[in-house]
């Protein structure tokens, strides 16, 4: 379903039922399967994400859907809608490029008045954490099949935070979660592009 005032909805392409499947493929699969996020169970079963493709490559339009869904998950009861992934297959391939949007995005959503509401999360196929080699297993832990973009509410990641006792140990977790898993465990999972038909 397109929708007209959505700028992340307004090109509607037929691989859109791919690349949703494939990000939920992704999510249950890596995301929820090895654990790497203790709060993802919860909205997921609940079916409390909401999902969103903007389908060009322009950075400029991307920014323009970020800030409409901003809009969009804090007009929603949080019972409704608690988190938004916004995916972007066909933009911000390069990765450093990719993190320079990020911080763009940011400060842009804090100058729209999101600070202190809406927290902004990152992934990317190419996802790489400063100070690692690229081909480091850890970084999968933020990889997933196309950039996305992942807004999530303060105050829900507060209580997670609050009902989670190690939520300061997650990211060591993962990382040795992954070096268990090592590259072919995780290639063996199928979480890339078109995974979800795999």
């Amino acid at each position: 379903m397109i929708d007209s005032d959505n700028p992340s909805m307004a090109h509607g392409i037929a691989d859109e039922a791919q690349v949703l499947a494939d990000v939920r493929h992704w999510l249950e699969r890596a995301v929820i399967g090895l654990n790497l996020c203790p709060f993802a169970k919860a909205v997921h079963a609940k079916g409390q994400i909401h999902y969103a493709v903007y389908h060009l490559a322009d950075d400029a339009g991307l920014l323009d859907a970020l800030l409409f869904e901003a809009a969009q998950l804090v007009a929603h009861d949080a019972a409704v809608r608690d988190t938004t992934l916004l995916v972007a297959p066909h933009a911000l391939a390069d990765f450093l490029d990719f993190n320079d949007f990020v911080g763009h995005a940011e400060r842009r959503m804090a100058r729209a008045g999101f600070e202190g509401t809406l927290q902004l999360a990152s992934f990317h196929p190419r996802f790489q954490f400063a100070g690692s080699e690229e081909g480091d297993i850890g970084n999968a832990t933020n990889r997933s099949p196309y950039p996305i973009l992942h807004l999530l509410r303060e105050d829900s990641v507060s209580r997670a935070v609050d009902a989670f006792p190690d939520a300061a140990d997650i990211f060591e977790r993962n990382i040795a979660t992954l070096e268990r898993l090592g590259p072919e465990g995780w290639a063996a999972l199928k979480v890339g592009p078109g995974g979800a038909s795999a």
